[in-house]
């Protein structure tokens, strides 16, 4: 069978899988809806974290940031890994002792106000559709490929499958396909992986073939080769880092802060029956995400050696049917600036601006028109970052059944993660803004009525966004950590372990950090994107790291309010007393 009629195979089997999941754990209570009513095992909640905190971003685009970056990369796997283990270790047994079904059910409650309730939800609603920007973006691609639609039909497509099993099985249904998704989307990322390892060091283990010699007897090792092609055609060394390490620091410490405030990861915690299941998910929850993230270097330079050897210099009519497909998908174009019909790969911008806008019309050697204006370098080749680890397989030429496999599993982490956010979004809208404040009185089959109709205009917004994306997937959701970083990390802190903290520095708080982060982003890429450099940036500090300042103005602001304003009532004190003690009766 050919790579699409497998990939019409396996992805309409794990979509079957999904959806009788979903309807098998239909839910019957907004408890079950919100929590999976509080009683999955830890093994199965490490699983389904696993899959809901990998996302697109994991799966598809970070191996590709980190093959054209290089050692820039590392960001997003020193940022992500770490923020885990601090939501591990800081607030997942915290917020799960608290028992609450959300996180701004968590602000309300702890900071005795409906004002800083509203303020979580604003906070919610603005972290939750940034992310899922980039999770239906993923969707879109993947459909746009390997079922060769267009990339628009696709999200339209991912948004039906995603309204089915999260309107109707809520917390209870995603938790459950979420596992599967899990099993689906780990076993497609390693079994190339391994595949690619084995051909290009000998080595079965994709984290140590990164380290290895490559195959043929020369002693080469495979980073040193990777950074003698790249530095043969003009572009930085592999290894080598261009970002100033204040950047990196604060894009990092973003990464982090927002890993550990992301509201539908900290969710997944309040679905297991005890404080101690909750320490033990998260600890599974780090070894399934574990076996992804070691693996995404060795990828992302396996690919980049791959491409670089398959594609360079060669005349177009010679290209691989691989390139041809993903041109003709729109992300991947060829611009014969010198007319020799040979294709250059070197560094630099190949189109300006850094995207391919195709006419309908083919040029002398086949290749698809682009309406782009050229740029000044000599780079003639446009690739799409996101797409490296979907085409890998091809460019590296494993079986068919391979091939298919990886679009079924970028598919899996895309759904996953974007169910979870909208459920997230349903539930701050009809629990937090409609139950807790403007209808009090509703009753719970009221209730679950409009957590089922906020999923559903949830999905439709999040498919505008997945067709309007601001930027590659993983930039897209480094905006989502930057907001999480400088709303709810400090707020969800001091709550914790700050027994002082009110309501007036709560609000205050998270509107900082809110209007700061939301604010220099869109000015930086939307208002005046020329202006988005080192040279403009504050204190050097780019777009996807400006939530660590704003965490930084958040805690400021907070602290100093709570200094000058009157402290909680006792109640909370005692509560605040009672979540992190153990075992403690007050």
């Amino acid at each position: 069978m050919s790579a699409q009629e497998l990939t019409y195979v396996f992805v309409g089997a794990t979509f079957l899988l999904y959806l009788g999941i979903a309807f098998l754990s239909k839910s019957s209570s907004t408890k079950e809806f919100y929590i999976a009513g509080g009683h999955v095992n830890p093994i199965a909640n490490g699983a389904a974290t696993a899959a809901d905190w990998m996302s697109a971003a994991s799966f598809l685009s970070m191996a590709g940031i980190i093959a054209f970056e290089g050692a820039d990369g590392a960001r997003y796997l020193m940022g992500w890994t770490g923020g885990y283990v601090l939501l591990a270790l800081l607030f997942a047994p915290y917020l799960r002792k608290f028992g609450k079904f959300t996180v701004p059910d968590f602000v309300g409650d702890r900071y005795y106000s409906q004002t800083a309730r509203l303020v979580a939800v604003v906070c919610v609603i603005f972290i939750s559709f940034t992310y899922v920007a980039g999770q239906m973006r993923g969707v879109g691609i993947v459909f746009s490929r390997f079922l060769e639609v267009e990339i628009n039909t696709g999200v339209v497509i991912g948004m039906a499958i995603v309204f089915f099993y999260s309107v109707l099985g809520g917390m209870k249904g995603i938790t459950y396909t979420q596992v599967a998704q899990y099993c689906v989307l780990i076993f497609a990322y390693l079994v190339p992986a391994i595949f690619i390892s084995i051909i290009m060091t000998g080595n079965p283990l994709p984290m140590f073939g990164l380290g290895s010699a490559v195959e043929g007897g020369s002693g080469t090792y495979l980073l040193d080769k990777l950074d003698g092609l790249t530095a043969e055609l003009g572009m930085k060394a592999f290894t080598q880092s261009n970002k100033t390490v204040v950047d990196m620091f604060f894009i990092t410490a973003a990464l982090m802060a927002g890993t550990a405030g992301l509201p539908h990861v900290i969710v997944r915690f309040f679905t297991v029956p005890r404080v101690r299941d909750a320490r033990i998910s998260a600890a599974y929850a780090l070894v399934f995400i574990a076996l992804l993230y070691t693996t995404a270097p060795a990828v992302a330079a396996f690919a980049r050696i791959n491409i670089i050897e398959t594609i360079d210099n060669v005349s177009y009519s010679q290209l691989p049917q691989w390139f041809k497909r993903w041109e003709n998908a729109g992300l991947i174009a060829w611009m014969d600036k010198n007319h020799d019909g040979v294709v250059q790969y070197r560094g630099g911008n190949a189109l300006v601006p850094n995207k391919p806008m195709y006419s309908q019309e083919r040029g002398l050697s086949g290749e698809r028109l682009l309406l782009n204006e050229r740029s000044t370098d000599e780079n003639e080749l446009y690739i799409d970052r996101d797409i490296i680890v979907l085409a890998h397989p091809e460019v590296a030429q494993l079986p068919n059944w391979v091939v298919a496999l990886v679009a079924a599993g970028g598919l899996a982490a895309a759904l996953s993660t974007a169910a979870g956010l909208l459920l997230v979004i349903s539930a701050a809208i009809s629990h937090d803004l409609l139950k807790k404040t403007l209808m009090p009185g509703i009753s719970e089959s009221r209730e679950l009525f409009f957590a089922r109709l906020a999923a559903g205009v949830a999905v439709l917004v999040a498919g505008l966004f997945g067709i309007y994306p601001p930027g590659f997937v993983a930039e897209v959701v480094a905006f989502a950590f930057g907001l999480a970083a400088a709303t709810f990390f400090p707020v969800i802190f001091l709550g914790i372990f700050y027994k002082k903290m009110n309501k007036e520095a709560a609000i205050s708080g998270m509107l900082t950090g809110l209007i700061f982060t939301f604010g220099y982003i869109i000015y930086f890429k939307f208002v005046n994107p020329s202006a988005n450099n080192l040279s403009h940036w504050w204190f050097g500090i780019s777009p996807e790291g400006i939530g660590a300042l704003g965490m930084v103005f958040n805690f400021i602001v907070a602290l100093t309010v709570s200094r000058y304003s009157p402290a909680p009532p006792l109640e909370i004190q005692t509560l605040v007393d009672n979540i992190r003690v153990p075992n403690i009766n007050r």
